[in-house]
């Protein structure tokens, strides 16, 4: 019989594989952490369920999201708004879908990027995965520039670039922390970070603050508008006027890209599978819970938004603007509370918390991976004894730095860059998402296996699968109608449409570089990556639960 300390040590597995390039890798599984966690291939297998589920709407629900909400409203009205946010969202539901399959089945650090060169063509894993790098850089600066936006709204004493400096440093220093801290405190750290980590890095609870946020905004937006806050009953009075669409067609397009900014993030569920305690068991119920919570919040604040601020008022943010406020603020401060920013600044500072570093997180995984594969230097690939990949972290971070792009651009200006570069690249992301997902499951009946078998089985596959490439393409190509009519801008046209072409270049370089092949259903390899070793869903499943109890769960997890 095996002592207790014999339980604590490390034990090294290796198992050999082929990485989607067909170069011979290892993949490694090194027993147990500290904290009782496997260790697999550098990184702590410590992330429970509560964990991802928050995580992801840590990651989705950022700071911006406040005044993001006028910003739709202005460019496509309040029907306008509710409704390119609604299909963006049920876009999402399906690609959700078709990667629970996926992720369930293969739960590594890669996630669909390894997944698109496994099961597509190596050269399509390199393009997606730095496309999707740089799609959460620019999330990333979006979160700097939310906060220089914020802070200039207490005090113009301090220049923009001061504001985003000292947040890219406060956030360099979180992110260090090891993903047992970024999950919730449970780090063998020396007391004075453990203490810095419990006050700002608990991410799990950042993000349940936030949700309860939220809530607190649809009441109090219903307060507004009923009149039990101001004395003035709104009603649907701006719905009426100045009207429920603004700009007509032009304005779908912009509101499109924020709809796919804002929901990006849903899928990194996927991508923390590689350091999930139990992604068989945690993944599928994350996957449903996350979204329904997500289209909750958002279709929310921009309904809620659209019944106490009419979608033509100046102090909302547009591309126009140097700096911008929140409905709920405008409202607020219309219904007779002149101080009301203070009380949501405050919110979005602390959403703040919460977002960057879920965004520093996806970043550094996602460059980790590259690395790992062979597609972006080796040095990203290190990692330190408590699982962090340092490199990474700092690389990513610092081209945050791109949101010093507000001191002569202007906030709004940037804000609108960032949307245009970030929906876009979301859009191809789920595009291929989709594409990946057909493949795989064709090669999984080619190969001989069961979809009966499958953890997770996709709703309404193929059609859903098909339905996810059908209408990213479209929606990525429509990106920037509004560029293309009328007077022709130039700039706006290259920030809507660069991503496109730099996917493109990265494909066909790569492609030629690695003389890759498609990849036929016969060579996909359906064995790596899978981990049957890891702890098994639980066979007796759930208690039934009352009703309360459920609601709870739906709202904290």
């Amino acid at each position: 019989m095996e002592s207790k300390s014999d339980e604590k040590h490390v034990i090294a597995e290796s198992v050999s594989n082929r990485t989607s390039d067909g170069v011979a890798g290892e993949v490694s599984v090194e027993g147990v952490a500290k904290k009782g966690n496997v260790m697999d291939d550098g990184l702590q297998r410590g992330l429970k369920g509560r964990h991802l589920q928050m995580i992801a709407l840590g990651g989705v629900v950022g700071p911006s999201i406040w005044y993001g909400t006028g910003y739709a409203l202005t460019y496509s009205g309040p029907v306008g708004a509710i409704l390119c946010f609604f299909i963006v969202g049920v876009d999402v539901y399906f690609v959700m879908q078709s990667l629970g399959e996926m992720s369930t089945l293969f739960p590594t650090p890669g996630a669909f990027v390894e997944m698109s060169g496994r099961f597509v063509d190596p050269a399509l894993a390199f393009a997606l995965g730095w496309n999707y790098w740089y799609l959460w850089i620019t999330n990333l600066a979006g979160e700097y520039n939310s906060f220089s936006i914020v802070m200039g709204l207490w005090t113009d004493k301090v220049p923009s670039y001061g504001w985003i400096l000292m947040a890219w440093a406060f956030f360099q220093c979180t992110s260090l922390l090891g993903v047992v801290v970024y999950g919730e405190s449970n780090s063998p750290l020396p007391d004075i970070l453990f203490a810095v980590s419990l006050l700002v890095s608990v991410e799990f609870w950042l993000a349940s603050w936030k949700f309860i946020c939220v809530l607190c905004g649809f009441l109090i937006a219903i307060l507004i508008n009923t009149g039990a806050i101001g004395g003035d009953y709104i009603g649907f009075r701006f719905w009426k006027d100045p009207g429920p669409f603004a700009n007509g067609i032009n304005g779908f397009g912009q509101t499109f890209l924020l709809a796919a900014v804002y929901y990006c993030g849903t899928e990194m569920l996927a991508l923390t599978a590689g350091e999930s305690a139990n992604p068989k068991r945690d993944l599928p119920k994350a996957i449903k819970q996350t979204f329904f919570r997500i289209l909750f919040v958002f279709i929310g604040l921009v309904f809620f938004s659209s019944i106490i601020v009419p979608s033509n008022s100046p102090s909302l943010l547009s591309a126009t603007t140097k700096s911008g406020k929140s409905p709920f603020t405008i409202a607020l401060v219309t219904a007779g509370w002149p101080g009301a920013g203070n009380l949501v600044n405050v919110v979005i500072i602390t959403a703040l918390l919460s977002s960057a570093n879920s965004s520093i997180y996806i970043c550094s995984r996602s460059l980790l991976s590259l690395a790992k594969l062979g597609r972006a230097p080796a040095i990203f690939a290190r990692t330190t004894q408590n699982g962090v990949p340092i490199y990474a972290v700092v690389f990513s971070n610092f081209l945050g730095l791109l949101a010093l792009l507000n001191y002569t651009a202007g906030a709004g200006q940037v804000f609108t860059y960032l949307v245009d570069i970030g929906g876009a690249a979301t859009f191809i992301a789920w595009a291929f998402i989709g594409v990946a997902h057909i493949r795989m499951r064709e090669g999984y009946v080619a190969q001989g296996y069961d979809v009966n078998d499958l953890p997770y089985k996709a709703l309404w596959y193929p059609y859903g699968a098909w339905f996810v490439v059908a209408i990213n393409i479209f929606l990525v190509i429509i990106s920037g109608y509004e560029t293309l009519i009328g007077k022709f801008q130039a700039v706006n046209f290259v920030f809507n449409y660069i991503v496109i072409v730099i996917f493109v270049v990265l494909f066909i370089f790569w492609k030629l570089y690695k003389k890759t092949k498609w990849v036929g259903l016969m060579e996909m390899d359906l064995m790596t990556g899978r981990r049957d070793d890891l702890h098994p869903p639980n066979p007796d499943g759930e208690a039934k639960v009352s009703i309360l109890k459920k609601f709870k769960r739906f709202m904290l997890g």
